[in-house]
């Protein structure tokens, strides 16, 4: 999975990207659809991402998912259909096994970077693992939980930052990281989740969609191997995080832009 990560012949990023949450088949095969578009004029390596089921909900009434069967199958459906690779967020050591069958990549979410017995059983599936930093751990904590995907004999990896608490309702991205957390596995930029503002009176979460080319535009310039984007054709009506995601119709130009930006880097890193 790392090697198709790292196929770009032009040396690009590669992208994560997709809803927060399946909602249905339809809009998941309309989003994979629109952004591989895209991805493929641009030579950038796509894995299409989906959460079966929203596990760290703010409130009991929050959307957590349209049934796990059923999505884990459309996500299987997008992967088949476009020829793509797929992540889905687990949360517990049982749920490996289960979304193994039906994803190229088992995400950790970040509140569960810890977990031990969560980090070996996501190893044992053989499948690629994508985790989240905690919003309370440095990047340098990131290579024990790395050493321990390895340690149990899978080396497919990756860290994911998403920025770290900032006060009780916000996040801040320390780009340092990057560089630092690049040592121990390749790292992947999550604009969206960088941009939530947490903990919010009303019990939902509030975000910064405006400032997602600027993060974007930093991690690349730091050095992100990849980028991770959450998107929806209306972000206001998204029944997940929705305050904080990029408006699919605007992917293209983003894209477009941050792959001029990559190519010029590589450019002068090649001086």
């Amino acid at each position: 999975m790392l090697d198709y990560l790292k196929s770009s012949p032009t040396g690009n990023f590669f992208l994560f990207a997709g809803p927060c949450a399946i909602e249905g088949e339809e809009m998941a095969l309309l989003i994979a659809e629109k952004v591989l578009e895209v991805t493929s004029k641009l030579n950038i390596p796509y894995v299409f991402k989906g959460s079966y089921r929203k596990a760290n909900r703010s409130r009991l009434d929050s959307f957590t998912g349209i049934g796990d069967e059923k999505a884990l199958t459309i996500l299987r459906k997008v992967g088949d259909t476009f020829n793509i690779p797929v992540v889905t967020d687990i949360h517990t050591p049982q749920e490996a096994e289960i979304a193994a069958q039906y994803v190229d990549v088992l995400q950790i979410p970040a509140f569960l970077c810890r977990q031990t017995e969560l980090l070996v059983a996501a190893a044992h599936t053989g499948k690629m693992v994508n985790i989240k930093k905690g919003q309370f751990l440095s990047p340098e904590a990131m290579r024990f939980a790395v050493q321990k995907v390895k340690d149990s004999g899978n080396g497919q990896v990756a860290i994911t930052e998403r920025g770290s608490t900032f006060g009780y309702q916000d996040l801040i991205v320390d780009y340092r990281g990057i560089p630092v957390m690049k040592q121990y596995a390749p790292v992947i930029m999550d604009i969206t989740h960088s941009l939530q503002q947490p903990n919010q009176a009303a019990g939902v979460t509030g975000g910064r969609p405006e400032l997602i080319e600027t993060v974007a535009r930093a991690a690349i310039a730091t050095g992100a191997d990849g980028i991770f984007i959450e998107t929806h054709p209306n972000p206001a009506l998204a029944k997940s995080d929705g305050a904080n995601m990029l408006q699919l119709d605007l992917i293209d130009g983003l894209l477009s832009r941050l792959t001029k930006l990559k190519m010029t880097i590589n450019d002068i890193n090649n001086i």
